[in-house]
């Protein structure tokens, strides 16, 4: 089944949605630099399929609808590596806030974030908690390869590395799936960083550059990257949103 999409439907359709209790998607993400090998607009591309996956099998239980992706995010933390777009946490705050706005003046009640970068998290949920109070809205962000049965799958796929991390294994391999052709597959095969983000200890934090933990903007193997992987990574993303959204307590007040 395709998924409903906010930006290919009228605005008669739209007000009928509203009034059957449709859940509103809305993919954010980020555009920034993701190694010497993969587009800048991974976490924003990403997002956005995790999304339309999601809507595709929530069918039989209602109706989900994906809005049109926000591309640009909280990211200054990549910025000295180049290709990065960042805003600030007033602009983002008044942008998601705007959004939000606009879809419940439309009718309606429910809405999932579905987030496709790391730095957007804990934004997201305070604007989350403000957003409940002020508009009367059910609202759930959800970044998709945080969720258990989602990380438990991504570990069981992944052969080199844990979870996400940045323009690795499973990345990269969603990114051979979907857009191959956006790959640079011999920079890939040299484009290896370390597995992991060298950070303060429990209990405290220090805004780093990324380019200080990985010269080359990688952390995590994606020259153990395949398309197959890619594949069986947004299955299981896709399903873990899908049940998140289907789950009623996820719902009630």
């Amino acid at each position: 089944m395709s998924a409903l999409e906010w930006n290919r439907l009228r605005a008669p359709q739209l007000r009928s949605l509203a009034k059957e209790d449709t859940i509103v998607i809305l993919p954010v993400g980020s555009t920034e630099q993701h190694g010497p090998h993969l587009p800048v607009q991974v976490d924003a591309l990403l997002a956005t399929e995790v999304s339309l996956g999601a809507a595709s099998r929530f069918k039989p239980e209602g109706k989900a609808l994906v809005a049109p992706t926000l591309w640009c995010g909280l990211a200054e933390h990549h910025m000295d590596l180049g290709g990065t777009f960042t805003l600030d946490h007033s602009t983002y705050h008044s942008l998601i806030h705007c959004l939000c706005k606009s879809i419940r003046r439309h009718g309606f009640q429910r809405i999932c974030v579905v987030n496709g970068h790391g730095g957007n998290i804990h934004a997201l949920h305070v604007i989350a908690a403000e957003l409940k109070h002020e508009l009367d809205l059910r609202i759930l962000v959800c970044t998709y390869w945080t969720l258990p049965e989602v990380a438990k799958s991504f570990d069981e796929i992944l052969e080199k590395q844990s979870n996400v991390r940045h323009a690795g294994e499973a990345e990269t391999s969603m990114l051979l799936y979907l857009k191959p052709e956006l790959v640079d597959q011999e920079a890939l095969q040299k484009a290896d960083g370390p597995l992991d983000l060298k950070m303060m200890g429990p209990g405290s934090y220090r805004w780093q550059s990324f380019k200080s933990m990985s010269p080359n903007g990688v952390i995590g193997c994606p020259s153990a990257a395949s398309a197959e992987k890619g594949a069986a990574l947004l299955d299981a993303a896709s399903k873990g949103v899908c049940r998140l959204m289907k789950d009623q307590e996820t719902w009630s007040d």
